[in-house]
């Protein structure tokens, strides 16, 4: 029987590949119990709200994709902030990104929940840190 290192995780990322590599690393991890793909900001937002909502716990690591269409990922920790769910600030939000950009990196620092920032694809090295 495997452990698994958390129960709820959140992925956010428009690119279905990305999605597909991500969410094996992560089952093959035993990184969480449950794992939910959303492609959009839009979508995570509207999920994570339903759930704050129903008075359920939000996932304990979110997986943020920086570039997407629409809104970006920095708009996603924006809106994130409006959300009013008990243990909202012990959320782990996880940038990922292809960007090497500096202005990333820096933007990213201003968000409290944001505790990492890593490279595309993830991997299992990676989620140790977690």
């Amino acid at each position: 029987m495997s452990t698994f290192k958390y129960k709820f995780a959140l992925l956010v990322d428009d690119n279905f590949i990305d999605n597909m590599i991500n969410e094996k690393i992560l089952n093959s991890s035993d990184f969480a119990e449950k794992v939910v793909i959303k492609q959009s900001c839009e979508s995570a937002i509207e999920f994570l709200q339903e759930i704050a909502d129903a008075g359920n716990p939000l996932p304990e690591v979110i997986f943020l994709d920086i570039r997407m269409p629409v809104k970006s990922g920095f708009d996603f920790l924006v809106e994130f902030q409006q959300i009013n769910a008990p243990a909202k600030e012990s959320v782990k939000i996880v940038m990922l990104s292809s960007s090497l950009d500096p202005n990333d990196h820096k933007k990213v620092s201003e968000f409290n929940n944001v505790t990492d920032f890593f490279g595309k694809p993830l991997t299992s090295e990676s989620l140790k840190e977690i």
